[in-house]
């Protein structure tokens, strides 16, 4: 069993940066891909990034690479995104998952953090 909860979100003007966090209990997580998503109002939650277990893979939805960075330290059970060059649409719950994939869809994860709200102003 893995427990994600986020942290990091806040407000930011656009062209800003954040850091979220994603501490996850739970013997496994050195074994488990993590993933982050977000939903932003009256959307569907949409993938942003995943990493392997090893941290050696990664994966970015379109609209974020090159401006968001994805990694992980498995001695401190802990998942990061760094977002640089944010933008008003980036603008959503951030959710951090834990799973046996780090693709795309959200049927590759099963354990799901309860969100941290991010918000780009202009």
């Amino acid at each position: 069993q893995l427990q994600p909860v986020e942290s990091g979100g806040g407000l930011v003007q656009t062209g800003g940066s954040l850091r979220l966090s994603c501490v996850t209990s739970g013997r496994a997580f050195s074994s488990a891909a993590m993933g982050w998503f977000r939903q932003a109002p009256g959307k569907e939650r949409e993938f942003v990034a995943g990493i392997s277990w090893s941290g050696g893979s990664t994966e970015y939805a379109d609209s974020v690479k090159g401006r968001f960075t994805i990694s992980r330290d498995n001695d401190k059970n802990t998942a990061f995104l760094q977002m640089n060059s944010l933008k008003s649409e980036d603008t959503a719950v951030y959710y951090c998952a834990a799973g046996w994939s780090y693709k795309r869809s959200t049927g590759d994860y099963a354990f799901w953090g309860q969100g941290t709200q991010v918000t780009v102003s202009s």
